[in-house]
């Protein structure tokens, strides 16, 4: 099986970190999201992907080469202009039309089990099937009631809190049938959410759903993505990239220069980067080559590669850019 991962988007809620690079590049406990998705893959037996590209394409080289070297078979489309998740999804038809295929939204972050979410989709002989994760808030996300049996009844964009029919969202993962294909057309700007999938519905052409247990997370904003790498230092997440999780556990690059008196807390700390003497970084995630001068303080921050934390300042709740000075 094939899967097919979204990775043209944007990422303007995580700009300026996604001036210089995609959001799927991001890390997570020191590795970049994207192949947190890959090893989930992997683990499943799935080792074929196609990433489904347009923003800033050429910075998956460096992990197209990684995941070869790992053993898998990767390709790549292209879209000049970004086509929507379901027109992307058409863009890449030469390597979804022989087979049932994946479908990862490029921002989760999961380690639910796809052969269960698979053998769901079988057992009922599914056009498409959508992973649905339940949520404390509906009221910001598009909602999913399905009937007893998990066949779709409807989309619900964004309820009222109190009218929500379900706290069950779509949750960016899918497994989809070729035959879906000839209800997207080609060329054009097309929405899964919006779109294909209320059509299906309409159609009752056979779109299922169901919740399983597992993370989850839309690493999308800076508070996602910093709530994500505390959940993979605490285990909430469970990575090997992290070897001993905890509450207190912090995450250290070999090649990072750390002062003796200097603190690292509940944080991950990327290669390169120097804290001097002084300098405390308290649940925060520094990506390469940060300078934390004496005396100064990080708190609940993210910073982009390069960034330039000056003496004594205090840098509480931010997300930085590469190379901004503080």
């Amino acid at each position: 099986m094939r899967a097919l991962i979204l990775a043209g988007g944007f990422g303007t809620r995580l700009r300026p970190l996604t001036h210089t690079r995609p959001k799927h590049l991001l890390p997570i406990a020191n590795r970049p999201h994207i192949e947190h998705v890959l090893g989930l893959l992997h683990r499943h037996g799935v080792t074929e992907a196609v990433l489904l590209t347009s923003y800033l394409a050429e910075a998956f080289e460096e992990t197209i080469a990684s995941a070869q070297a790992r053993g898998f078979t990767m390709h790549v489309t292209h879209e000049e202009e970004p086509l929507g998740t379901a027109g992307a999804i058409k863009n890449a038809e030469e390597f979804a039309r022989d087979g049932t295929c994946l479908v990862f939204n490029g921002d989760v972050l999961t380690d639910i089990d796809l052969g269960a979410l698979i053998g769901f989709h079988r057992d009922r002989e599914a056009i498409g099937t959508i992973y649905l994760t339940p949520v404390d808030d509906p009221s910001a996300f598009g909602v999913v009631p399905t009937d007893d049996d998990g066949r779709v009844t409807g989309f619900i964009e964004k309820p009222a809190r109190q009218e929500a029919p379900t706290n069950l969202i779509n949750a960016g993962i899918y497994v989809l049938e070729p035959a879906i294909l000839d209800r997207i057309p080609p060329g054009e700007v097309w929405s899964s959410e919006h779109q294909l999938f209320p059509s299906l519905v309409a159609e009752e052409a056979g779109l299922f759903a169901t919740p399983l247990e597992g993370y989850w997370k839309d690493i999308g904003t800076p508070g996602n993505l910093l709530g994500a790498n505390l959940d993979a230092l605490s285990g909430e997440y469970q990575t090997d990239a992290v070897a001993g999780p905890g509450p207190h556990a912090s995450l250290v690059d070999a090649s990072a220069e750390i002062a003796e008196d200097a603190q690292v807390i509940s944080s991950c700390v990327g290669r390169g980067v120097r804290l001097f003497p002084g300098a405390v970084v308290k649940r925060s995630v520094l990506l390469p080559d940060v300078t934390v001068a004496q005396g100064a303080r990080v708190t609940a921050s993210i910073l982009g590669q390069g960034v330039g934390v000056a003496e004594e300042a205090i840098v509480e709740d931010e997300t930085l850019g590469d190379r901004e000075r503080v």
